[in-house]
């Protein structure tokens, strides 16, 4: 039995590609520099693979910034706002993730949406009527060569043709149809510049087979590949797919001349099922995702095996793999000595699942393995649980009813009541929570963590950082404050930090995108409030101004799917534990004289189920009453907000109006406003803020840009429901841009305002 991986972590050991790349972004090193870090990654990834005993090593699963981006660089889809600004190609693709606005130009980046059902973004490639396909160059190949120079056989990655043509955006009058035989032809080029270099295997990777599928889609994904493997030569094509079961194309699939399918047998539902009832063809090599490759608990040796003996049955060749790429999991968990063992013998990060599988390979082909010392230990984990339990907790859970999730008076009679009470303009400016964590905000956390200064002098440090930022905005004109959430490290991290029956690790960083990463806390048991989180600094920033400051929260959602989860109870009950401890908290806050709140849940799309059917019974009934349990008991007066980012929402608009929040804001600018349309069409009740400038780029938005994107707004949404925001939150962003941004929000919003008065 041998063993492959889909992908593997790409920021090192110690994020050192964030870092080089963020030094590049400032100018302190070139892009030559920034390369040679990345071939050194990558060297010492495939040294730890190869050490591990995988066979089937990735290449070109490494980015600089995004898989996808690579492959709209690699195939020229590069739109000629990008081209005019005359950079060179590093200069050129980092101003496609970023934006870019220097003196070459001003233009915006490229939409960024989440990677399926992960908090992973990917950026969206653009193809404009005038794009031309076609492969620029060999560039994917030069890991390939980098390895074999160092004596490693690997198999390059792509991402493959169908699920390029079905995520890019057309900008123009063509459909991705009409690019069909243009990137065609420059995935054929790919094959031949694979033989030429004496490629054995080559991945590419389909994961939009996992969503449902026409008839129309099977056919297009059929008449690409019936063309593209004609001319393989002697180059073996792995299809990979993940994060579900194909179930609209498995016969298809198998009729196709691929040498190897790679197969999720972890969220694949239905995958086992499709190979009992249909078989697997002889002259295919079977690559089975048993392996957890998003979570990281220890992987269960009897379930893992007992499936292994189950395939021996059906496929002459199996090849033992994860369920994904390993991208979506930490680096290992030899980073986080500060943890007790009774805790870290539980856990199975990137490099301790390359064990389990040569561990799982092993036993595999020995009789009896029941009885090994391996096998015993790893079932002693699962005989023992070890997670932590609250019967309180529980029993609180099992005693919520209907009331728990509804709030007295109906939205539109709150919306009025609220506004007689707040008394707000039209088209009040806010924004999303965070403003810049400058690096004396980040060193005040560094020195309280590493007990160089007390608790005191930690939080009065934080207290003098929320006074200097609620006089910014006081100067800036803002109408609805925020207080800056200087003491949060991570909108998750803080609040998990502050409930029972979490862990948290030091260094476990997990890439969001580009170089942002996130350290997700682990659900390691029933989960409670164990104290006050933020009214403290929250009543601090109110006593401060005359103006309205919001308590800022986030949902019990977004914590759940922003936390690596238990897999031993549902998500439902988890849900709904975190909406408990936060519902905690929201009646404090109003208790405190907070009058606006806002819970975010940035993440209530992203764990949606890719398979329609499955949406509201596996998801969204539950996830929508956690998130009204949080708020369903204050008053009418209390004005209710929430948040979200970086998803395609247009689908589930009905959904977020059952949320009953009072007011949502969206991100919409990297989308173009897409949302709107949405909005109107579904008579939306909410309040909301769509987005008027995208913070995930530095570049400033002018006044005109945001009066021009407020004016198409006022199209599609009343004027008494429309907030002015940016995106999303302010944390990543410098001072000097953020005041310059949000100074030219103001001055648009008023200008509006006026010409509408």
């Amino acid at each position: 039995m041998e063993f492959s991986i889909v992908g593997f972590p790409r920021i090192g050991a110690h994020r050192e590609l964030k870092f080089e790349t963020e030094k590049y972004f400032r100018g302190e090193i070139g892009g030559a520099e920034l390369l040679d870090t990345a071939s050194r990654l990558r060297a010492a990834q495939w040294k730890t693979q190869r050490d591990a005993g995988c066979a089937f090593i990735p290449s070109n699963d490494f980015s600089l910034y995004d898989g996808m981006l690579d492959m709209a660089f690699m195939l020229n889809a590069i739109p000629q706002r990008f081209r005019e600004l005359h950079l060179d190609d590093i200069g050129t693709y980092f101003a496609m993730a970023r934006g870019y606005q220097g003196p070459q130009g001003d233009v915006k980046a490229l939409a960024m949406k989440k990677w399926f059902n992960t908090n992973y973004h990917y950026i969206v490639p653009e193809l404009d009527d005038d794009t031309e396909p076609r492969l620029r160059s060999d560039a994917f190949l030069d890991g390939y060569r980098q390895a074999k120079a160092m004596g490693i056989e690997t198999k390059p990655v792509v991402v493959g043709p169908f699920t390029f043509l079905k995520l890019a955006h057309c900008t123009g009058q063509k459909t991705a149809a009409d690019f069909a035989s243009a990137v065609l032809a420059a995935y054929t080029s790919v094959l031949e510049k694979c033989a030429e270099n004496g490629v054995r295997w080559l991945q590419m990777d389909e994961p939009y087979l996992v969503m449902d599928l026409t008839a129309e889609d099977v056919e297009f994904f059929c008449a690409l590949y019936e063309k593209l493997l004609a001319a393989k030569g002697s180059v073996k094509v792995l299809l990979q797919t993940y994060f579900g079961d194909v179930r609209d194309c498995y016969e298809r699939l198998c009729a196709l001349p691929f040498d190897g399918i790679g197969l999720d047998f972890v969220e694949g539902r239905q995958t086992a099922a499709l190979m009992s009832a249909h078989g697997f063809p002889a002259d295919k090599t079977l690559f089975a995702g048993l392996v957890n490759g998003k979570n990281i608990w220890r992987c269960d040796y009897a379930k893992v095996l007992g499936r292994l003996g189950e395939l021996k049955a059906v496929c002459q060749r199996t090849v033992l793999s994860t369920s994904c790429s390993l991208l979506h999991v930490p680096y290992t968990v030899r980073n986080e000595p500060q943890l007790p063992a009774e805790i870290t013998q539980h856990f199975s990060f990137a490099c301790e699942k390359l064990a389990e599988l040569r561990e799982l390979c092993r036993l595999s082909e020995t009789p009896n393995y029941h009885f090994s010392s391996a096998y015993c230990t790893n079932q002693a984990l699962f005989r023992s649980g070890g997670l932590r339990e609250d019967p309180e907790v529980r029993a609180q859970v099992n005693a919520l009813t209907d009331a728990d999730f509804t709030r007295q008076m109906p939205r539109k009679e709150r919306q009025a009541l609220q506004r007689k009470v707040l008394g707000l303009p039209l088209l009040p400016t806010t924004t999303i929570g965070s403003f810049p964590q400058t690096k004396e905000v980040k060193q005040n956390r560094a020195k309280y963590r590493k007990g160089e200064i007390s608790e005191a002098e930690y939080r009065t440090n934080a207290k003098a950082f929320i006074k200097n930022c609620i006089k910014l905005q006081e100067e800036l004109g803002l109408d609805v404050l925020v207080h800056g959430e200087f003491e949060r490290n991570d909108m998750v991290e803080f609040f998990g930090e502050n409930l029972s029956g979490y862990v948290f690790t030091a260094n476990a960083w997990v890439q969001s995108y580009g170089t942002r990463g996130v350290k997700p806390p682990i659900v390691f048991g029933d989960v409670r409030r164990k104290k006050s989180i933020t009214t403290d600094y929250i009543r601090y920033a109110n006593s401060l101004t005359g103006k309205d400051v919001k308590g800022m929260l986030t949902g019990p959602v977004t914590i759940l799917n922003w936390s690596f989860p238990r897999e031993d109870i549902t998500t439902q009950e988890m849900m709904y534990q975190i909406g408990l401890a936060i519902r905690d908290e929201v009646l404090e806050l109003e208790a405190a004289g907070v009058r606006i709140i806002q819970i975010d849940e940035a993440a209530l799309r992203e764990k949606l189920p890719l398979r329609r059917a499955d949406w509201h019974s596996e998801y969204l009934d539950f996830a929508i009453k956690a998130f009204r349990l949080c708020h369903a008991r204050v008053k009418p007066e209390t004005q209710i907000h929430t948040h979200m980012c970086y998803s395609e929402f247009e689908d589930i608009i009905p959904e977020i109006d059952a949320m009953d929040a009072d007011v949502i804001t969206f991100e919409a600018s990297r989308s173009k406003l897409a949302i709107l349309d949405s909005l109107k069409a579904n008579h939306f009740e909410t309040e909301a803020g769509p987005g008027v400038y995208d913070i995930h780029s530095p570049r400033v938005p002018n006044v005109a840009e945001i009066e021009t994107a407020l004016r198409l707004m006022l199209e599609k949404i009343p004027r008494e429901s429309l907030w002015v925001n940016p995106d999303c939150g302010l944390k990543t962003r410098g001072e000097p841009e953020t005041v310059a941004s949000l100074t030219n929000l103001v001055k648009a919003a008023k200008t509006v305002r006026e010409s509408l008065a």
